[in-house]
């Protein structure tokens, strides 16, 4: 079982239960959802969401995904990142994490 992250927001994660998925803005804009491996997290932290409040780390079980993941590399950061391509099903979360 390979497992990546996601930070968002609790607010977006109560939505994802309602809706019974979940997708971020990055999805409709870049057409993927930004996720990470675990030696990342610390990192993407501090560069996209410091000072930020009521954050969620998704913990998922790539798996149970039943859109398609990537691993694209990232000029700017110099690394190869995780990328969903299409919403995540809620059982491809196996728990939610305070951040």
């Amino acid at each position: 079982m390979a497992i990546i992250y996601h930070i968002t927001t609790g607010d977006q994660w109560r939505e994802a239960q309602e809706k019974g998925f979940y997708q971020s803005l990055s999805l409709a804009e870049e057409g993927f959802i930004h996720c990470s491996e675990s030696r990342q997290l610390e990192g993407v932290v501090e560069r996209y969401f410091k000072g930020k409040k009521d954050l969620l780390k998704l913990v998922i079980d790539t798996e149970k995904l039943t859109s398609p993941l990537y691993f694209d590399w990232s000029s700017a950061i110099e690394d190869t990142f995780p990328h969903i391509y299409g919403p995540v099903n809620l059982e491809a979360v196996q728990s939610t994490e305070p951040v």
